[in-house]
């Protein structure tokens, strides 16, 4: 089984055992445990259920294993004839999780 959820305006591709690196999540603690309600489409071998715009019933279960940081940015701002240069970096946080569950239920 398969789903798509939306979070923090990204959606994601998700199975049963996936490991994904979602944005912060404040407040979320290690081995703790999140449910997404956001459900944009769940599907299996046989049926696809896409939602209007979400499925009623269906919800993601996450284990949080932690945070991480991503790829440093580099930001660069400058004037010509100036001597105006700025030089700032920047790191995203990101709460990876893994995908315990996914459940639908079929009303």
């Amino acid at each position: 089984m398969y789903a798509v959820i939306k979070h923090s305006g990204k959606q994601y591709t998700v199975k049963q055992g996936d490991v994904v690196a979602l944005d912060r999540i404040a407040g979320a603690q290690k081995d703790g445990e999140l449910q997404v309600s956001d459900v944009l489409l769940v599907g299996d071998d046989s049926n696809t259920v896409i939602g209007t715009p979400v499925v009623a019933n269906a919800f993601v279960r996450l284990k949080v294993l932690g945070e991480t940081k991503g790829g440093k940015i580099t930001i660069f701002k400058h004037k010509r004839r100036k001597n105006y240069r700025k030089k700032q970096g920047f790191r995203s946080v990101f709460t990876t999780v893994r995908v315990e569950d996914i459940v639908y239920k079929n009303s």
